[in-house]
């Protein structure tokens, strides 16, 4: 039996022991060194040679990963940890620190009940480090801190005591600060990290040191020593008396919940049944003989076994053999594997139980975001919310039309690996349209169609997707929309909705979707509370994604015969709106008026559609639309000789500078840029400082959407014709 099969032979004998359980992420900035220190952890359970740890990247098992040095899928492991004489399972998730791949970041966080956040003690805290830490609260997941790096203070900028502890406050405090504005108001204080109560630790990932305070209690350590070895080049004696892996997972033991503690705060924020039902109850107790519900967070396509479903198990235990639901789907599966996961490597074990995270196959309908269960009616969770979505688009066809079919199936298997992709497929042409979070996104993409697939592929240059939306309304002068037959007649007004209200609607505040007519009046409420008229909302017909439709109408005889048809002729002007047909964003439609023929043959779909579609078009172009375009928080760092370069290259690009702050001898550009100028930027910018190295050179996932004067580009892009169009006053 080898190292990884011997530790999952120790976990399955833990796993059944829910407050001897941890299920965490390591999250933070690109290159702050999550899988660095994933590989020692992984080495302090025996795993690996602690000599390589560090060095041989473990979790980086995909091929791009290795080829580029970067982690793009978030990988998980399962280890056993020994504190005093109890053994701890951990099931650990290392996350990617690129921005085009946060959505694994959001769907890991689902996974996991704690969280290793990681800063750089040179760089500090980030854009994708603020970003990580709210994906993590979002889900309800506590997060430690590990101040990474801490070497290269002492021996690369040759830092005394006093300045190292300025700096290591200066990430606490602004880790606390996000903590403050981001955390659930119950846990904001309790959740608040801190040297004194042993959630701040820090050390070298690459030197495989680690230190605590509670470590220092208990080894007689202190920063003295730690000066004295850097200074003496003597880090490996360092890490043989403070390993980083034994300082954080002592941490994680002692600070971070178990499954049993945390399922009882987490379950009622991402499962909205009934906590009183036999399956809330043994999700809340974390019950391992309730009912099964399982959540994939992951989905990996493996060269022999096929689709691995990767996901959380909240109650139950999942067992080889058994048939089960993916909820939606339309007919049971039978699994025929279930195993735990190292990095790459699946090892088989006859069953998982609840607060573990398990890896099955022989669900070909699970999907991320889908719910396993063994009662194909069972109540799902709560979706997963993305932090960002995708704003870059490129056209992509097989260069030999032998391939089309297989070049379809691929592009399905990609669309259900990675929930962050959007495929859009024109089964004649096979012509596909992949949305990602950016040009690496689409680029890894496109490389795993070529090479992994081996369907040679044309790519488009990538375009931006773009939002329509409306700066004023009609009301008063509702847009009549005709059906082909002229019986039918629609009448719409148009308004745009508050800041607040589409954020609260991006967060899936009010759902998603046609609103049921017996929860029409509960939606209503809740908008209420966001300032809207109580009596108008309770009205409402349906959700699209920031849009809302509401029927405003009365004494209309027949209406509620067409309700789902003129939901979906709203519907297809959300996902085209009046002037470019990009999607629409924060509109209220109002539907004021209608006159239906009597006969319900003379109002079918080919009449109440279209007609429905013409009247919201007419009511958002006599709303003055516009288009907004995305942007991303900005941040370069360089040396203060070259940064000239660097704000001429961002202000040539649309870019606002919002801040320039200097630390020696190198200077920072802090700021936001347009999406469309992002492509090839870190190339431009290379040159423009004739050779020298950006330090680092980063974008937030996207930020905001802000009026661009950029229609006509955006048809002629996307092969549009402009047209002149008059609307009557």
């Amino acid at each position: 039996m080898g190292r990884k099969e011997d530790n999952i032979a120790r976990a399955t004998e833990v796993m059944h022991k829910r407050d001897k359980i941890r299920n965490l992420a390591i999250a933070a900035h690109i290159d702050h060194g999550k899988t660095t220190l994933s590989d020692n952890l992984i080495a302090g359970a025996g795993m690996m040679s602690e000599d390589l740890a560090g060095k041989s990247r473990v979790l980086d098992f995909d091929e791009q990963e290795s080829a580029r040095g970067i982690t793009i899928n978030a990988a998980s492991a399962s280890m056993v940890h020994k504190v005093g004489e109890e053994d701890y399972l951990i099931n650990l998730i290392d996350t990617p620190g690129h921005v085009d791949f946060g959505g694994d970041v959001t769907r890991a966080m689902r996974a996991v009940d704690g969280c290793i956040i990681l800063a750089c003690a040179v760089e500090g805290t980030m854009p994708q480090t603020e970003t990580v830490v709210r994906q993590a609260l979002k889900e309800k997941v506590r997060p430690v801190l590990f101040i990474n790096k801490v070497d290269r203070l002492i021996n690369e900028l040759q830092i005394d005591g006093p300045e190292m502890m300025a700096r290591f406050e200066k990430v606490i405090v602004k880790v606390n600060k996000l903590i403050q504005t981001f955390a659930p108001e119950d846990v904001r204080k309790d959740w608040q990290v801190s040297v004194q109560n042993g959630t701040v630790a820090f050390g070298s990932a690459y030197y495989n040191w680690g230190m605590s305070v509670p470590y220092m209690t208990r080894s007689g350590l202190n920063f003295k020593d730690i000066f004295e070895h850097c200074a003496a080049d003597d880090q490996k004696g360092l890490a043989q008396k403070a390993p980083v892996h034994e300082v954080l997972l002592d941490m994680a033991v002692d600070t971070l919940p178990s499954p049993f503690e945390s399922q009882k705060y987490r379950i009622p924020n991402i499962w909205q049944g009934d906590l009183e039902t036999p399956e809330g109850k043994a999700m809340m107790e974390c019950d391992s003989e309730g009912p099964l519900s399982l959540m994939i967070t992951k989905i990996w396509m493996d060269p022999h076994a096929g689709e691995v479903a990767v996901g959380r198990v909240y109650s139950g235990s999942i067992k080889h053999g058994e048939s089960l639901w993916a909820i939606g789907a339309g007919k049971a599966e039978r699994v025929q594997q279930v195993a735990m996961m190292v990095g790459g490597d699946r090892i088989q074990v006859p069953s998982v139980s609840a607060g573990n995270i398990a890896a099955i196959t022989g669900i070909r309908s699970a999907a991320a975001g889908v719910t396993i269960s063994r009662d194909k009616d069972a109540e799902p969770f709560e979706a997963i919310r993305h932090y960002s979505e995708p704003v870059v688009t490129v056209a992509v066809e097989p260069k030999a039309m032998k391939d089309l079919p297989k070049f379809i199936d691929a592009l399905r298997g990609l669309a259900k690996s990675d929930a962050s992709l959007q495929v859009f497929t024109n089964q004649e042409t096979g012509e596909a349209l992949l949305a990602g979070m950016g040009e690496l996104h689409l680029e890894i993409t496109v490389y795993r169609l070529e090479e992994e697939q081996g369907i040679k592929v044309n790519v488009s240059e990538p375009i931006v997707v773009y939002r329509e939306s409306i700066e004023s309304n009609n009301n008063g002068s509702a847009f009549e929309g005709k059906s082909p037959n002229r019986h039918n007649r629609f009448y719409i007004e148009a308004e745009p909705l508050s800041a607040e209200v589409v954020q609260a609607l991006r967060e899936g505040e009010f759902g998603d979707g046609t609103v049921r007519n017996k929860d029409a009046k509960q939606v209503g409420d809740k908008f209420a509370e966001y300032g809207m008229e109580k009596n108008l909302m309770r009205k409402i017909y349906a959700i699209h994604g920031t849009n809302v439709l509401v029927n405003d109408t009365k004494g209309i005889q027949n209406l509620h015969e067409t309700r789902e048809l003129i939901i979906e002729g709203f519907n297809e002007v959300c996902k085209k709106g009046p002037v470019a047909e990009e999607p629409m964003m924060g509109v209220m439609m109002r539907l004021v008026d209608a006159k239906l023929h009597e006969d319900a043959i003379h109002r079918g779909p080919a009449q109440t559609i279209p007609a429905v579609r013409n009247a919201c078009r007419g009511a958002l172009i006599r709303s003055r639309p516009v288009i907004l375009e995305p942007m991303q928080n900005l941040r370069v760092d360089a040396p203060n000789d070259v940064i000239g370069g660097v704000t001429r290259e961002v202000t040539n690009r649309r870019g606002i500078i919002e801040d320039m702050p200097v630390d020696g001898g190198t200077a920072s550009v802090i700021g936001k840029m347009p999406v469309a100028e992002t492509f090839f930027f870190e190339d431009e910018n290379q040159k423009n400082v004739l050779g020298e190295t950006l330090e680092s050179c980063s974008t937030d996932p996207m930020t905001g959407w802000f009026r661009d004067g950029c229609c006509n580009t955006d048809k002629n892009d996307r092969g549009l014709h402009t047209v002149c169009v008059k609307v009557n006053d």
